[in-house]
């Protein structure tokens, strides 16, 4: 019987063994996985948190004009948040940040940047005509390399109506203001729709998020909403809020 259980004992030891070495092979994958996933959501989180902000600040901006008959100004970069005192009567001085103070919004997206804002002028000043008053932002994007109109028209119109107002994320790279009023760096040379999109004021590029610097507008990180006139209309109309037609 002794050989038996030195044989069984043998067994049991390498068995154990190789329970072991299992183990430690299960736990190194474990770690690598876990290690791309953190790579991983190293983005995608702040994406989802910046998507999430958007969301938000399109649905503030309607309940804004619920309450007061017009969208809000712009802030200005030194405005604290607050939409600035006067007229935006001009496509240049009705884009800046989002006012996010007067909406009652927590500043800036998931990489910690403020969100820049764009306006209709005439959707900035109360009472709002839906008669008269037409969207001025409209939405490009790239298809097979080409810049192609997904939103919007050329010459925006009552017949070709554009958005109401454009809200965007700047992204993690390349420009942007942080929360705290830090200027950001831009760091590349190739990201020609994002620099477009920093400068732009009536028709703004969306595309698929990409980190190839070798595609047509480069590298891309900007993620934005666009408020259509539709919409803003309808909520309005229901709150009876827009002016009677007589």
């Amino acid at each position: 019987m002794a050989p038996v259980k030195g044989v069984l004992a043998g067994r049991r030891q390498r068995g154990a063994a190789l329970l072991l070495m299992l183990a430690v092979v299960g736990l190194g994958a474990a770690s690598m996985l876990m290690a791309g996933i953190g790579k991983t959501d190293t983005r995608a989180g702040p994406e989802r948190r910046s998507a999430a902000a958007l969301a938000q600040a399109r649905e503030a901006l309607i309940g804004f004009a619920l309450v007061n008959g017009r969208l809000p100004r712009p802030a200005q970069e030194d405005g604290g948040g607050r939409e600035f005192d006067g007229r935006c009567d001009s496509e240049e001085r009705c884009s800046g940040l989002l006012p996010w103070v007067t909406l009652g919004l927590p500043p800036g997206d998931g990489w910690g940047k403020l969100l820049r804002y764009s306006v209709t002028p005439a959707m900035s000043a109360a009472p709002v005509h839906p008669t008269v008053a037409f969207g001025t932002k409209s939405i490009v994007t790239r298809r097979d390399g080409r810049l192609v109109r997904q939103v919007g028209a050329a010459a925006c119109s009552m017949a070709t109506q554009c958005g109401a107002a454009v809200v965007f994320s700047y992204g993690r790279e390349h420009g942007g203001t942080s929360v705290h009023g830090v200027r950001q760096p831009g760091t590349s040379l190739t990201n020609a729709d994002e620099r477009f999109n920093a400068l732009a004021i009536t028709t703004f590029i969306e595309r698929p998020l990409s980190r190839d610097r070798l595609a047509a507008g480069g590298e891309f990180d900007d993620q934005l909403v666009l408020l259509p006139v539709g919409v803003l209309f309808n909520r309005m109309s229901l709150a009876r809020i827009l002016p009677q037609s007589e």
